[in-house]
């Protein structure tokens, strides 16, 4: 079995990429299926039921989010879609699923979406408790469990991704938008990678214009963020394989489409 994880999704650019190249990389690499975050879809924040339906249209299957989730205001019109996930570590009794569990080929795969706590400016709650219980609830209900970790520090991510070994199949970060190159099958079998970064304008600050990150930098003014107009869009990610009877990670693969 293959999983296709697609990086960060920024603006329509983001978008249009995944619809012009998904079909075909899921017929070429032989995909059963597919994640993608798609907090930064919709202007480089949010997602609208618009981008929803058309990356769902496009062959993604679950689309997860991270700290742009209430972006939009569109998104309550599908905040309780099954295959949109928030991230679970909200605090309780907020809107939406953090997880939730999806049959692939007579497998029952778990896909959890959490938040990091250092340098967000998120309040959420501790995303190694809130973890260690939902697998507690699903794990005879899952023959894989993926994680999305939407975190900006990588120490963070890492010690997560320890913490799971052996726990989950794959712990993939989100958020920095720069893919990272330490993909690896961690000694208790879990496949792990910082960040798979992301799908947008290739000449750009993380997907935002040059100038206006700059002036930001330079001045410590506020300036708006705008996605990049670049024309060249890149698409970063990775590709799981699973051994398709043990469902145990067999290799993790770095994508740049």
């Amino acid at each position: 079995m293959k999983i296709l994880i697609i990086g960060d999704i920024v603006g329509t650019s983001g978008v249009r990429k995944v619809k012009e190249i998904l079909s075909r990389t899921i017929q070429q690499e032989k995909i059963d299926f597919v994640i993608a975050n798609g907090e930064n879809s919709s202007d480089g924040m949010g997602i609208t039921s618009k981008i929803f339906k058309e990356l769902q249209t496009a062959g993604v299957n679950i689309i997860t989010m991270g700290n742009h989730t209430w972006g939009k205001k569109d998104i309550f019109n599908i905040i309780n879609n099954k295959n949109l996930l928030r991230p679970a570590n909200y605090p309780k009794n907020v809107l939406g699923n953090g997880y939730g569990i999806y049959e692939c080929k007579g497998k029952r795969i778990a896909v959890i979406n959490l938040i990091g706590r250092v340098d967000m400016n998120i309040l959420s709650e501790n995303p190694f408790i809130v973890v260690e219980d939902i697998i507690n609830k699903i794990r005879d209900k899952s023959d894989i469990i993926i994680v999305d970790f939407h975190a900006e520090a990588t120490a963070e991510k890492i010690a997560m991704g320890y913490f799971l070994d052996g726990k989950v199949t794959c712990v993939f970060g989100t958020h920095t938008h720069v893919i990272t190159a330490d993909e690896t099958i961690l000694e208790k079998g879990t496949a792990y990678i910082t960040d798979i970064g992301m799908t947008g304008p290739k000449k750009s600050v993380i997907g935002m214009d040059i100038e206006a990150s700059i002036k930001r930098f330079l001045t410590t003014m506020p300036e708006r963020y705008k996605v990049s107009t670049d024309e060249e869009i890149t698409c970063n990610g990775c590709i799981l394989t699973l051994n398709s009877e043990s469902c145990r990670a067999e290799k993790i693969t770095r994508i740049k489409l």
